[in-house]
């Protein structure tokens, strides 16, 4: 295989059909091998059966289980059991366009261990996004520079990686929370891997399980130990 984009849900029922729809009649058009992993984080409502109104043989969709809570150990998850090339994650909120791989996949060919997109360098265009999640955000990018000071933008949903370096590099990691995503790319780093950033056409869509106030702190606490750490 040489492509797996995992979407990591939780109770995402309503916003995961349109987000499966839209990958698989991309990736379908492509001209390399893929499929769509849909990892459900013990979700309580019925995302468990949404991806199999979508599964085909040109573009398989599977789902499995992660009991553990939490984003990161639903994208670790996904990793963990991926034998693709390439493999990545998209949010089930479709706000990346799934058509940002264009961009993705000719700088994994070219040798970066990570290709990620970002709201926050030249060409990026972000819509929507509230004035609370604008503020938490600038005081996360603060504290997720005292680990990867090149990078401008660690929390954009919408990450992939070479294969076998990213699943020796996840299954050290720790952080099951939101943070995730700082704590594996400063070990990417660290084990001397690149990273490129991507500019991204991003909208802030509504029904998110991020909380501000409930997910900020811990989210920052983590990066502050992950700095630490290092």
């Amino acid at each position: 295989m040489e492509l797996e984009v995992v979407i990591p849900a939780v109770n995402e029922e309503r916003r995961l059909p349109p987000t499966i729809a839209a990958a698989v009649d991309y990736l379908a058009g492509q001209p390399w091998s893929s499929a769509v992993v849909v990892v459900d984080n013990d979700s309580v409502d019925c995302t468990i059966d949404v991806p199999e109104r979508f599964d085909n043989p040109v573009t398989p969709v599977h789902v499995i289980g992660c009991s553990e809570h939490g984003k990161g150990a639903a994208v670790r998850r996904g990793i963990v059991t991926s034998a693709a090339r390439f493999i990545g994650f998209v949010d089930a909120d479709s706000a990346t366009p799934i058509e940002t791989l264009d961009k993705v996949l000719p700088l994994l060919r070219d040798g970066y261990a990570a290709v990620i997109a970002s709201r926050h360098i030249s060409g990026s265009r972000c819509e929507q996004e509230t004035a609370l999640r604008r503020c938490g955000g600038w005081m996360f990018r603060r504290l997720a520079r005292l680990s990867l000071p090149d990078i401008a933008d660690t929390q954009c949903g919408f990450k992939f990686f070479d294969g076998p370096l990213v699943q020796n590099v996840a299954a050290t990691c720790q952080v099951n929370g939101f943070a995730f995503d700082v704590e594996l790319l400063a070990r990417l780093v660290q084990a001397g891997g690149t990273v490129a950033e991507v500019p991204v056409s991003w909208s802030d869509v509504p029904g998110s399980t991020f909380s501000a106030r409930r997910d900020g702190i811990r989210s920052m606490a983590d990066v502050l130990r992950i700095s630490l750490a290092r």
